[in-house]
């Protein structure tokens, strides 16, 4: 049984920020932004951020080229807006989760995007969506340093799009993914002028 992390580093402070990476136990932080760079917080530019990570002892893996919320490949968009199943059917994308697996052998990984929100970020609309399984859980680093179970965090996103979780009528698992899909189509990129 593995455990993996998500964390999104927000607006935080960098010393807060490994604080807590430290606080879970975490040896390896895997970016998965498709541009690793910021406006807004350049201290979590890749660079910087890397050197942060190796400095506090914890590697840093770039997987952003293949489990990013983007890509170049112009058949993974639709009306401009990228299409997360498009992206997750894609080989780079399954090497992408072959190469996390595969660090999730050797470390204690914490997935790092920029959204504080889980539920706002490719990282459990796209990637934990297509990772979960009977041999990871799953656990979101929330803004504050607590955690929420990835079954948790589903829950919420099921109450944010008022899915009954009670419904007879179709089963959970299907609730469950329809909730994805809606999330997915709500924070997908969209192209500049479409």
């Amino acid at each position: 049984m593995f455990e993996l992390f998500t964390i999104g580093h927000s607006v935080h402070q960098v010393e807060y920020f490994m604080e807590m990476l430290r606080g879970h136990g975490i040896t390896a932080l895997c970016d998965v932004r498709s541009s690793p760079y910021s406006r807004f917080v350049p201290r979590f530019n890749r660079e910087s951020i890397k050197a942060e990570a190796v400095m506090h002892g914890i590697a840093y893996l770039s997987l952003g080229a293949e489990l990013g919320p983007r890509s170049s490949d112009p058949t993974c968009y639709e009306d401009g807006k990228v299409q997360y199943r498009r992206l997750a059917a894609r080989e780079i994308f399954r090497q992408g989760l072959g190469r996390l697996r595969k660090t999730l052998e050797a470390q204690r990984v914490a997935l790092m995007c920029a959204e504080k929100d889980p539920l706002i970020c490719h990282r459990m609309i796209l990637i934990c969506r297509n990772l979960a399984g009977d041999d990871i859980v799953i656990r979101h680093i929330l803004e504050d340093g607590s955690l929420e179970d990835n079954r948790d965090a589903e829950k919420r996103l099921m109450k944010l799009w008022k899915i009954d979780p009670t419904d007879l009528f179709s089963p959970e698992a299907d609730r469950i993914q329809r909730t994805y899909d809606l999330q997915a189509e709500k924070i997908a990129y969209t192209l500049a002028g479409k």
